[in-house]
């Protein structure tokens, strides 16, 4: 990473402060980040009880449509009928808007973290199939014209030569995945919840206690950051002899 996070973290905070300064907005309208700042410190047992409820929501939901959206993508690749029946689902899922589904999720699962769980999975589902799916058809077709000559059976096609092949392309979708997971389970807490940052964003604002929902703001945009990081750290080392063509983030 470097230090270019920092001096462009840097860079927002001061224009943060000059806009605070030039448009002479009370702190119930736009605080400063020295205000909320000093949220951040008073308040830190009560933000980072509601951040990890968060986190475990975003984390689940990740891993869950991950490993969903992955096995799809497998499934449309390797069995032709399903293409024929799941492709509509997936135009589908798209089509309907999936904040819509939030009351219903909740009304369905509860307002505890399976229903924020199941709206981060909605999410994410669609991006790391269609991105695994795309990279499973776009393979080479010199090899797959090599592994014809060869003989070698379906399945070891599949898994020796288009998984590998697909790797970059679901590393993408996992990088996508980890931009708008945490939008799933923010929009849940805000539906219907007793816990998460989301929740407790809803409840300062209606306290018009802004200080601290630009605190809960700033603590989520953290977990993002750290989480796509993380995630396109992993992508690199999933795809190893393409390293040197991804560029440094």
């Amino acid at each position: 990473m470097g230090v270019r996070p920092l001096i462009t973290a840097l860079g927002l905070l001061v224009c943060w402060q000059l806009l605070v300064w030039a448009t002479g907005a009370p702190p119930y309208i736009l605080p400063g980040p020295l205000a909320v700042g000093r949220v951040l410190l008073a308040r830190g047992d009560l933000l980072l009880e509601h951040a990890l409820v968060t986190a475990t929501e975003i984390l689940l939901g990740i891993l869950i449509g991950s490993l969903v959206g992955a096995a799809s993508a497998i499934l449309l690749t390797a069995w032709a009928p399903a293409r024929r029946w799941l492709m509509p689902l997936l135009v589908v899922s798209q089509a309907l808007p999936v904040f819509a589904l939030a009351p219903l999720l909740v009304l369905w699962l509860g307002y505890g973290m399976a229903s924020k769980i199941a709206m981060a999975v909605l999410i994410i589902y669609f991006p790391v199939t269609a991105a695994f799916f795309d990279g499973l058809r776009r393979t080479d077709p010199g090899w797959l014209e090599l592994a014809r000559v060869m003989n070698a059976r379906p399945l070891a096609v599949l898994w020796r030569i288009r998984l590998p092949a697909a790797l970059p392309a679901l590393g993408s979708g996992l990088r996508v995945a980890a931009s708008v997971a945490p939008i799933g389970a923010v929009v849940g807490e805000w539906v219907g919840s007793s816990a998460g940052l989301g929740y407790l964003m809803l409840h300062a604002n209606a306290r018009m206690q802004v200080d601290l929902v630009f605190a809960a703001l700033f603590l989520l945009a953290l977990m993002a950051l750290a989480l796509y990081f993380a995630v396109d750290r992993a992508a690199r080392r999933l795809v190893p002899w393409q390293r040197e063509t991804l560029p440094e983030t």
